[in-house]
């Protein structure tokens, strides 16, 4: 509850304003004094003369002062009613608006306020729900200053239904279940504001305030319904104390003005939620919820809307594991802050998912992404970076199709912005694009990020690449150059050189760090594809095993090893290749030229195989396979001890 020791705005109260009196007119007597006194004495030598009073004169003086109170009165209405609205019009969420009603009624308008609000409030033309509720939102009222004092006089104080809550008493109702066809449901469904005494507010009062709840007698309350776009959304009730003069015929006008501004208000306000709240929820699904920690590699993000008012956009970053122990590095940028925009990014993101699950080269890629823009419509461009690490080799293949070029951090501090082909932006159409391979050291990081990042009304992108270069070394100097920086730390420290004016666009960041798998953990060997394949496979592994002191999980990577080239031998035509990766985990990758993925089903007791893989997925920790351009990857990992 809010209490006001002083008029809104320092403007005094309209009603507690002293009115101007008009001019006392002149005392008249009985008829023959007044012509006595009238009537002086005759003077010598002039003539007799008789003074007359005019009346008439004195009431058009009256009556011109009373106007003038009048109009100025009524100036004073419509000035406040221009204030309060603008001030309610300034509010966007709900609480703000509900808000600026209190604020701009009490103490100018009314002693104290009341704000019911459907619980919970229907959005657009959604079909509200039954019963009709209504919930005390919000009140306000002002503390007279001889409240303070005990000696002060009860009359002078303001009786009202909602009391002090420091005073331990209880307020007015919260809830209010509206009765079909019963006195206030009347009263909200007339729209109109009524006065507390009329003869319906007198019924309806006492079932929104609650049982044993009165207001103060006479003009000192009006109940106006707040009525939306298209249905009654709550009420207001305004209270005067005894102190003041009581509501007059046109101040149920400024409270209808009042009420209807704040019920606007608040359908926008709830629509406004509302889209905010799909506008969340589209970018976040759009968006991946947690990065893969593929092997070799660590990964960190970070998203930045370009504004509260503009939370969708069509930035997006992914990373998505591929056969090998390779991970593709996606981030892209479609043109545009609208729900447009990120319904276009979240089909081009599930596009580059599917084709990188084809193992396509990234040029191949991203042809295939810009085909898909032109799809969805001409004027649909965007701009990508698409990059596959291979901690086995440690090189990274990346082609760009208009974004800005990635920069690589290297283990001693030395940033570097990449030199990548420029290519065109997605949905050009008819334009070729380019890859290129290069190193990618073990504890170098590599950042992709958005034009959002480095480009800005206050610097050009070409600026802003060099001082993210800078702020990158800068970063990596403190370390040592023997530490790479924390990763997460890193991304924060990359979104602080943006200073004020530097939001003008969203921002998606990836950042990845290459550990690499070293040669000494990973074995590789080719099989023919012979019925002796799956006995060699199972002693190429135990020795492996042996090597790398893992002899306590040799005899189930042997079965599994067995099952799998077994099945791969069963359906190939060139040499089987056979992979084992040690690193937190020990993975096993088999891989042949037959394209039909491999598929679990329960075996019946009659059959001599199909148990294969049934073996695979009790065993391991995990498994999958892959389909690649030559044919496809079966893998499976189980736990080191």
């Amino acid at each position: 509850m809010t209490e006001h020791p002083t008029s809104h705005e320092g403007r005094q109260p309209l009603a507690a304003r002293p009115q101007e009196r008009a001019r006392p007119r002149q005392q008249e007597g009985p008829p023959g004094a007044a012509a006595t006194a009238a009537i002086p004495g005759p003077s010598p030598g002039t003539a007799t003369q008789h003074a007359v009073p005019n009346p008439t004169s004195a009431e058009s003086v009256a009556s011109a002062a009373d106007t003038q109170t009048v109009a100025r009165r009524e100036g004073d209405r419509l000035r406040f009613v221009g204030a309060a609205t603008r001030r309610i019009a300034r509010g966007i969420d709900l609480d703000e608006i509900v808000l600026g009603l209190c604020r701009a009624s009490v103490p100018t308008f009314s002693d104290a306020i009341l704000v019911y609000l459907r619980d919970p409030l229907p959005v657009g033309d959604e079909r509200p729900v039954t019963p009709f509720v209504l919930r005390l939102r919000r009140t306000d009222r002002l503390r007279l200053a001889d409240e303070e004092s005990e000696g002060g006089p009860e009359g002078d104080r303001l009786r009202l239904p909602v009391t002090d809550p420091q005073a331990g008493l209880m307020p007015a109702a919260d809830l209010c279940e509206i009765q079909a066809g019963g006195a206030l449901a009347e009263v909200l469904r007339g729209v109109r504001p009524v006065f507390g005494d009329s003869a319906a507010a007198r019924v309806a009062l006492p079932e929104l305030l609650g049982a044993g709840r009165t207001v103060p007698t006479g003009h000192r309350a009006i109940l106006a319904p707040l009525r939306g776009r298209r249905r009654v959304i709550g009420a207001a009730v305004f209270l005067r104390g005894t102190d003041r003069p009581p509501f007059e015929a046109n101040d149920l006008l400024v409270a209808a003005q009042l009420a209807t501004h704040t019920a606007l208000g608040i359908d926008k306000a709830v629509l406004y939620g509302r889209e905010a709240y799909i506008a969340d929820e589209l970018q976040r699904t759009m968006l991946p919820d947690s990065l893969p920690q593929p092997t070799g590699v660590r990964l960190a993000s970070r998203y930045l809307p370009a504004a509260e008012t503009a939370r969708v956009g069509g930035d997006w970053y992914d990373a998505i594991p591929l056969p090998g122990s390779r991970v593709a590095l996606v981030v892209g940028d479609v043109m545009g802050h609208s729900m447009t925009s990120a319904a276009i990014m979240g089909q081009l993101r599930t596009t580059a998912q599917t084709l990188a699950g084809l193992d396509l080269p990234p040029q191949e890629v991203l042809h295939h992404l810009d085909e898909q823009a032109q799809r969805l419509g001409s004027d649909r461009m965007a701009t990508c970076m698409y990059a596959v690490y291979d901690p086995v080799a440690h090189r990274i293949t990346i082609a760009n199709a208009g974004h800005p070029p990635p920069v690589l951090l290297h283990l001693g501090g030395r940033a570097e912005v990449l030199k990548v082909p420029p290519g065109a932006p997605i949905g050009v159409g008819g334009v070729d694009f380019e890859a290129v391979e290069l190193d990618a050291p073990a504890g170098a990081t590599l950042l992709l990020y958005t034009d959002g990042l480095v480009e800005s009304r206050m610097r050009d992108v070409w600026t802003g690449i060099e001082i993210l270069r800078e702020r990158l070394a800068a970063t990596a100097q403190l370390t040592g150059p023997d530490h790479s920086p924390p990763l997460e730390a890193l991304c924060d420290d990359v979104l602080d050189m943006l200073g004020p004016g530097d939001r003008d666009d969203d921002i998606a960041l990836l950042a990845a760090r290459f550990d690499g798998i070293a040669p000494s953990d990973v074995a590789y060997w080719y099989l023919e594809p012979e019925d002796a394949a799956p006995g060699r496979a199972r002693r190429l592994a135990r020795r492996a095993l042996s090597r790398w002191g893992l002899d306590d999980i040799s005899d189930e990577v042997e079965l599994l090893v067995s099952e799998v080239v077994t099945n791969a031998v069963r359906y190939a035509e060139r040499p089987v290749t056979l992979r084992l990766l040690r690193t937190d985990i020990l993975r096993c990758e088999v891989g042949d030229d037959a394209p039909q993925l491999p598929r679990q089903r329960r075996a019946r007791e009659t059959d001599e195989g199909g148990r294969g893989l049934f073996l695979v997925n009790r065993l391991a920790r995990r498994w999958g396979a892959t389909r690649l351009s030559t044919g496809k990857v079966v893998w499976f990992e189980m736990a080191t001890p």
